[in-house]
């Protein structure tokens, strides 16, 4: 572990330094917001209200709205000028009775690690605490915030533990709990067998976080099947959407024609590519240009989505048949006639 803060711990005329580590730390497995079709990650960027701009992390400052709808905004010198007495410090202000602090109170847990030259006066803490059966409070200042704490006894170790200021934690105001119960002595008795019935010594151990465990496996379940992709180039997923990584805006159907041009260059073939213009062409010449384009356009689309072609085109010979029956096509003369069209112009005629 790494220490996060040191100080002293001073109870009177007895200073103990320590270091400070974080006992505690959620499991979770890190999950981003991704796009579902390409898997590129989505970022947020830091925006401006007023001016429109991007601002950069050093730009940032704090800021208190006020009732009326203004803003007082706060820098990094505003808040370095407040007093913090307990500075590097963990001051004992008295010692209380374990019983008498709610849990409802206690916020986050530290571990106090002494230095080597402070030992003795550690292990004469730890022992008067556990001796008197009592918590030490203290005040302390972590990342510019003072705080209400406690002290205890873990195992050997003693651990700091902030509490909620009084006014942060909010009163329990139901109405419905005043309204008047008859609990019968059955019923009590029934409820209490009940909890007997479960009664047992608690060992967190042998609890598990179930979805956690489903959710890591199913993470290896697609990586085992191929499920897990390339993380994209973030730079083709820009220019992907018409912008360069840069911020400047290209032209995407020029960076499409290009990328066609290219591919049919390295082929040999003729790098002459049709404008949109040439969907005035008959059927028959598009139909043929199509059917030579289509490999490579598909295969520079996929290029600019930053995946390749080639299992696609395996995917698809290992699916089709053979050979392909072609279809007849239907003459005109087939085709299902539009009755709506037909019919108003039989009555133009007969009028």
């Amino acid at each position: 572990m790494r220490a996060i803060w040191k100080g002293a711990v001073a109870f009177g005329l007895v200073n103990v330094p320590v270091k400070l580590y974080a006992a505690t730390g959620e499991h979770e497995v890190p999950l981003h917001q991704v796009h579902r079709k390409d898997a590129g990650r989505i970022r947020y960027a830091k925006r401006c209200s007023v001016c429109g701009e991007t601002v950069e992390t050093s730009d940032l400052a704090k800021g208190y709205e006020t009732d009326d709808g203004r803003m007082v905004v706060l820098t990094d010198e505003d808040l370095a000028e407040l007093p913090l007495s307990t500075d590097r410090e963990i001051a004992v202000l008295e010692f209380v009775p374990a019983d008498q602090v709610d849990p409802i109170m206690l916020a986050k847990t530290y571990y106090l690690e002494p230095e080597k030259s402070a030992v003795k006066p550690y292990a004469l803490l730890r022992g008067a605490l556990t001796a008197t059966d009592r918590m030490a409070v203290v005040k302390v200042a972590l990342r510019q915030r003072e705080s209400m704490a406690v002290l205890r006894v873990r195992d050997d170790v003693i651990c700091l533990q902030t509490l909620l200021w009084p006014d942060e934690v909010r009163e329990a105001d139901f109405p419905v709990l005043d309204t008047a119960i008859t609990v019968r002595p059955q019923e009590l008795s029934m409820a209490s067998s009940l909890v007997e019935s479960l009664a047992a010594d608690f060992d967190p151990s042998a609890f598990e976080d179930t979805y956690q465990a489903a959710l890591e496996q199913l993470i290896e379940a697609k990586v085992a099947t191929g499920g897990a992709q390339a993380a994209p180039d973030e730079g083709v997923a820009a220019a992907s959407v018409g912008r360069a990584p840069g911020g400047e805006v290209i032209d995407l159907l020029s960076a499409l024609q290009r990328s066609v041009e290219k591919a049919r260059a390295a082929r040999g073939e003729s790098a002459a590519v049709s404008t949109p213009a040439a969907a005035t062409k008959p059927a028959a010449t598009k139909r043929a240009r199509s059917a030579t384009a289509r490999p490579a356009a598909t295969t520079a689309a996929d290029g600019a989505r930053g995946r390749t072609a080639a299992p696609v085109v395996a995917e698809r010979s290992a699916t089709a048949p053979t050979k392909q029956r072609a279809r007849p096509r239907r003459s005109t003369a087939d085709a299902e006639p539009d009755t709506g069209v037909t019919a108003r112009k039989a009555r133009t005629k007969a009028s």
